[in-house]
């Protein structure tokens, strides 16, 4: 492990005030970076305060920044998900909204105040970035620097990856996400099975209900929960906790509702898929702060918005394999063909997911970036 840096000093957040500057450190870490896209700062001091998100009630995290004669030099979050640990029988620690100077000696300090915290609370491994969950964003960009990232999608500097090893960290996970353009069309067999489907008259796609989401979202969190095995990063989502993530993304939703669709059988809903317009944008035009011109800048940057985030998707269990991926596809693809998307971004998917890998580039996708997610053992 790098050597911890003697003249840099590590406080743990515990005011409002300090969940303000841990915020804020992001911005000044990235005023110079172009492809940089700034979060709204009111948004992601509730995000870090258990007053306000919902995860905390089964989970706890502390913020740590660190100073250099006065001055942040960076900053990591250490987080137990107990929901996490009981459904994979593990004891794992989280560490993530890691940001740092290039300076291995500053991630060290960082990173021995999140272990020393993580022990106590008996955890055995720690695993990151993950920032707080897994259905937050997650993992160091490590590919795909020469393309913007989407939203809800992690960014950081090309040397992150590098700090992480120089600290113990080996590689658990790489998770890739994909890049379809709507100007290449959908390969003749994925549109021929949908035709299929859909003339067999068993299967109906809706949009999703915008006047009453919640009802929606509930049979969406079931598909999702048939889903959910032991693998890498899954995890059960509390309601409160999802409908707090539908709350968030509600605007986007309704920015263009045809986007976001149910499929269903005799009534019953069985598959999902939840794309919405990209909105880094707009968020990039508001500069982390909606008053007094932000919002403004943003709802004016949102007109030339051309790309989207395939965000959710999923199959409940006993319903794969019958071609309704492919209709979910076409369906979505045709909407955004006739609105003038240029593209869309799907994932992440897990590496050695071949099943899903296979699933997405049989689309006609193209790999666009990759995530890692570290592991390291916490010793003594």
């Amino acid at each position: 492990m790098a050597a911890r840096a003697p003249d840099v000093v590590v406080d743990e957040v515990t005011s409002d005030k300090g969940r303000d500057e841990f915020v804020r450190f992001q911005l000044d870490h990235y005023a110079q970076d172009p492809n940089y896209v700034p979060p709204i700062v009111a948004e992601r001091r509730e995000f870090i305060d258990p007053k306000h998100n919902p995860f905390f009630a089964q989970a706890e995290a502390a913020f740590f920044i660190a100073r250099r004669r006065g001055q942040p030099v960076g900053r990591i979050a250490a987080a137990v998900d107990s929901r996490y640990n009981r459904f994979h029988r593990a004891s794992d620690g989280l560490v993530g909204l890691f940001e740092s100077q290039n300076d291995p000696g500053v991630a060290a300090a960082l990173f021995e105040n999140a272990f020393a915290w993580l022990k106590v609370r008996g955890m055995s491994r720690v695993l990151g970035p993950v920032n707080l969950a897994f259905h937050h964003d997650c993992g160091v960009l490590v590919e795909g620097f020469e393309r913007p990232v989407s939203m809800m999608m992690a960014y950081n500097p090309r040397y992150y990856a590098w700090l992480f090893e120089a600290n113990g960290f080996a590689r658990i996970k790489d998770l890739y996400t994909y890049e379809l353009l709507t100007s290449q069309g959908l390969p003749e067999k994925v549109v021929r099975l949908a035709e299929r489907v859909k003339q067999q008259g068993r299967i109906r796609v809706r949009r999703l209900n915008t006047v009453d989401p919640e009802h929606d979202i509930r049979r969406i969190k079931a598909i999702f929960e048939t889903m959910l095995k032991p693998g890498f990063g899954l995890a059960p989502m509390s309601e409160a906790e999802l409908m707090n993530v539908v709350q968030r993304l509600r605007p986007v939703i309704l920015l263009r509702p045809e986007m976001s669709l149910i499929a269903e059988a005799d009534g019953e809903a069985v598959a999902f898929s939840i794309t919405l317009p990209d909105t880094n944008l707009a968020l990039k035009a508001a500069g982390g702060y909606l008053f007094p011109l932000g919002l403004a800048k943003m709802l004016w940057a949102a007109r030339g918005i051309d790309r989207l985030r395939v965000l959710l998707f999923g199959i409940k269990d006993g319903w794969r394999r019958r071609g309704i991926d492919a209709l979910l596809t076409l369906e979505t693809f045709k909407q955004a063909d006739a609105l003038g998307y240029v593209g869309a971004e799907l994932g992440w998917v897990v590496d050695d997911d071949k099943l899903m890998n296979r699933t997405v580039q049989a689309t006609g996708a193209q790999r666009n970036h990759t995530y890692r997610v570290y592991e390291r053992p916490l010793l003594g």
